[in-house]
């Protein structure tokens, strides 16, 4: 069993500066929905990191929000567009070849 679970992760960023800072620590941890919100599939340890990691890039006029969707919530979220991508699995792993 993974120990792995699905965060919404959602910001709001006053200054570019620092949005694109925000943007690229979750570049590659998840996947972009929209403009300002993350679906990302990590460990509680992941998140903890990445949140601590944020938090330090952050001013008080600056928002962010982690929103942990346990199995049986995440099985539940439906998306338009691009396929409409299954919550409940696991995104699918790339291979070097």
């Amino acid at each position: 069993m993974s120990d792995k679970r699905w965060y919404l992760i959602s910001y709001d960023i006053r200054d570019p500066k620092r949005w694109r800072q925000a943007y690229k620590q979750l570049q590659g941890r998840g996947e972009r929905i929209h403009y300002s919100l993350f679906r990302c599939r990590m460990s509680r340890t992941e998140m903890e990191a990445l949140r601590w990691t944020l938090e330090k890039l952050l001013t008080d006029e600056d928002d962010l929000m982690f929103v942990h969707l346990c199995p049986r919530c995440a099985g539940r979220v439906h998306e338009r567009g691009e396929g409409g991508k299954d919550w409940g699995a696991p995104p699918d792993r790339f291979q070097v070849l």
